[in-house]
């Protein structure tokens, strides 16, 4: 296997004062610059920042690497507020003294910034977007308003909400950031499972690492006990707004690129339903398709079943 190259760079946020940063991995024996056809961005989801989705190996090899390995110029982006971004001052602060930071306009806005920076970096005119959860809704609206800059879209988990659902991911009342501890994270995971079939899916000491890992990532997850991942409330917001207002929280029907979405069989969070309805509003895409991965999970890209997800996700992108 050729040698995987990693780097860091950091870019400003649309928020004054605050940077994110861009993780890229490539192959030590390709040119650095490629083309749009080979060039992708991953982008996260509501609670776990891409470094701990997209690049956590399994097995000594991640998402990315997997990708790199097949040639692929592999960028990922850690949003305002995640992983090895910078954390707003109002997350150092109580969450009750500030509104709900980081939401999907935010995100969309600095994912923009990124692709300039990618496009500039290598000197190409597109590249490919990967989100996840509610990094479709932020891929989504970027792919809707600069069509010119996406070559294909895949939608892992792809979010889509309906009048009066609930997230469940918040009971208490919308501050700046919630908390979420390692056995939340595990038992969000297994939800809807019976023990054997979440057995099935992934060992339980690789979901209890995953969980430890992504929760202990916070830089100040010590400080409390069990220790705590902090995670921005933005989406949290608009996810309320839309629901109560019965708005589309993007619009699919804006998208020009090449499209694939992909849900795991045992998704309860973005269900292949919502899926089926994103897909159903894919009107200009010229190409679209809809994948369903079985006994996958919110949590397909962690678990047995990723290899499948990996396969379907490259294939679309080589074609």
């Amino acid at each position: 296997m050729a040698t995987i190259i990693e780097t860091g760079h950091r870019i400003n946020s649309r928020e004054s004062g605050y940077q994110v940063y861009l993780r890229n991995k490539r192959r030590s024996d390709l040119p650095e610059a490629q083309d749009a056809a080979r060039t992708v961005l991953f982008v996260h989801g509501a609670t776990y920042a891409s470094t701990l989705t997209f690049d956590y190996p399994i097995d000594g090899t991640s998402w990315m690497d997997q990708l790199a390995q097949q040639g692929f110029d592999t960028w990922c982006i850690d949003l305002l507020g995640y992983g090895c971004s910078d954390r707003p001052e109002a997350m150092n602060e109580p969450p009750e003294n500030h509104p709900p930071i980081c939401d999907t306009r935010t995100a969309a806005d600095d994912v923009g910034r990124a692709v300039a920076f990618i496009q500039g970096h290598r000197d190409i005119p597109q590249l490919n977007l990967i989100g996840y959860s509610w990094g479709t809704a932020i891929a989504g609206t970027y792919a809707g308003e600069h069509p010119e800059s996406v070559h294909k879209l895949v939608l892992c988990g792809a979010l889509w909400v309906l009048p009066g659902a609930t997230s469940g991911l918040v009971t208490e009342a919308l501050g700046s950031f919630r908390t979420v501890n390692a056995e939340a994270a595990s038992k969000r995971w297994a939800q809807g499972l019976t023990q054997a079939e979440m057995d099935s899916i992934a060992p339980p000491a690789s979901v209890q690492h995953w969980c430890t890992t992504a929760i202990n990532s916070d830089p100040r997850a010590g400080e409390t006990e069990p220790p705590v991942l902090r995670a921005p409330t933005g989406v949290i917001k608009d996810f309320m707004h839309y629901t109560a207002n019965a708005e589309p929280w993007y619009a699919p029907q804006k998208i020009t690129a090449p499209t694939l979405v992909v849900v795991g069989e045992w998704d309860c969070e973005t269900t292949p339903e919502q899926c089926q309805m994103v897909f159903s509003q894919l009107d200009h895409a010229p190409l679209k398709r809809l994948t369903m991965i079985g006994r996958g999970t919110h949590s397909l890209l962690l678990e047995h079943h990723r290899h499948e997800l990996h396969s379907v996700v490259s294939d679309f992108l080589k074609a």
